[in-house]
């Protein structure tokens, strides 16, 4: 066995080890769970988590019914892409505070907004589904799911008012 062979192996290995110690120490298999206590495990997310227990929502949605798609394999590519942007984020500290959701993470909620209240707002619906710059549920209901908007990021109700009346 050449020198450039054990090396290469001893590098493989480390990154091996280091992979698997950080995906333990991470709890990387809750991630494929629907426990909304999962979402609390990077401590950004805590204020979402304790917001979300007081919320009007804590009794009939996880996390996971607003914020991921509701089919298997639509889920499971939100999931892993949310993943990948969470650990490069957090990883390199270079995220924005108090996390914001992405514009297409906005639009997975929308649906599920629609999804969830299709027969109260059917009519709405219609137009939500065609330009969700028209119609955005959480427009009008930023405290819906996560309670009042306090240190949870994004514009406040008030401040918005003010602003744009």
């Amino acid at each position: 066995m050449t020198i450039t062979r054990i090396l290469t192996a001893i590098f493989i290995g480390i990154f091996i080890g280091v992979g698997i110690y950080t995906f333990q120490y991470a709890e990387g298999f809750s991630y494929v769970s629907t426990d909304p206590r999962v979402c609390a495990n990077c401590h950004i997310m805590r204020p979402q988590f304790d917001s979300w227990q007081k919320s009007s929502h804590h009794k009939a949605a996880r996390c996971v019914d607003c914020h991921l798609p509701s089919g298997f394999i639509g889920k499971y590519i939100a999931k892993a892409d949310n993943g990948q942007r969470h650990s490069r984020g957090f990883t390199f500290q270079n995220f924005h505070e108090p996390i914001m959701i992405t514009e297409k993470n906005g639009n997975i909620l929308q649906e599920n907004c629609i999804r969830c209240h299709e027969p109260m707002v059917q009519n709405l619906a219609m137009v939500g589904k065609i330009d969700t710059k028209t119609v955005s549920c959480v427009h009008c209901h930023q405290s819906t799911g996560h309670g009042e908007r306090t240190g949870l990021g994004g514009m406040n109700k008030n401040s918005y008012m003010r602003e744009n009346l």
